[in-house]
């Protein structure tokens, strides 16, 4: 049982407070027995996991290009590469802001960029095509 002087609007008062392993908490302020409370239960971080880069599709038809869909859903804040431009891969095409989060959407390949499929504002979902590289 711990024991402690608090004063509260300048009256002074003893409290003992006493837990036990269930983590029920008894207090006694003087001859005055409060009611056990149980204490709130300790908060355990959760780890955060970046996401995941822009993973390309397989195309549709003969068009022999490839395709970079948004990971996840969000509003682009920036477009980086224009339409002919020569990427590498890593090489940043979109900035994706997700959860207050500002996400680089990357080249998956070496190719030259063949369109922007968004622009600045739009708001995207899982698998909405962004890009096309060739």
């Amino acid at each position: 049982m711990k024991n402690y002087t608090i004063t509260v609007n300048g009256n002074v008062y003893e409290v003992s407070v006493e837990e036990n392993t269930a983590g029920v908490v008894a207090a006694q302020a003087g001859s005055t027995q409060v009611a056990p409370v149980v204490a709130a239960p300790a908060v355990t971080p959760v780890p955060v996991v970046a996401p995941k880069p822009a993973i390309p599709s397989k195309p549709s038809g003969t068009s022999g290009g490839i395709r970079v869909n948004a990971p996840m859903p969000g509003k682009i804040l920036d477009v980086k590469a224009n339409v002919g431009d020569v990427v590498k891969r890593g090489q940043v095409i979109l900035i994706l802001e997700a959860m207050k989060m500002e996400n680089e959407i990357v080249a998956p390949n070496d190719g030259t960029i063949v369109s922007i499929d968004t622009s600045v504002g739009a708001n995207v979902e899982v698998g909405d095509v962004l890009a096309t590289l060739n």
